[in-house]
């Protein structure tokens, strides 16, 4: 699967504005629409630290932000997307992402677990 066959079922919920995937180093991995993204928003992913989920709700916007095995997913949102609907969704899509991200031959059996 193509990362962006991982998040169609995402992108195609009502209010969903765009998803980024950042690895912890704060590289963009995955975009979808090709979003302006301010240089700050990475640093602002490396602040979180080790958390593991926060959904961060503005006056007229919210940002949903899901720890993975290979760094963060991002999710921008309207105000009237539905959180549990987004949350399935992002449960459904983690294990195909963590798949994606896997190494092939002997990098994979050395590779950390995060």
């Amino acid at each position: 699967l193509s990362m962006k066959e991982i998040f169609d079922d995402i992108l195609a919920m009502e209010d969903v504005r765009g998803v980024v995937v950042f690895s912890f180093e704060g590289e963009i991995l995955f975009m979808e629409p090709n979003l302006e993204i301010e240089k700050s928003l990475p640093l602002f992913i490396q602040a979180l630290g080790g958390i593991r989920e926060v959904d961060l709700i503005f006056e007229k916007s919210r940002i949903y932000v899901r720890r993975t095995g290979t760094g963060y997913l991002v999710i921008l949102l309207g105000l009237f997307a539905s959180g549990a609907m987004l949350m399935l969704h992002v449960d459904m899509a983690l294990p195909s992402l963590k798949e994606r991200g896997k190494g092939k031959g002997l990098r994979s059996l050395f590779r950390r677990n995060k």
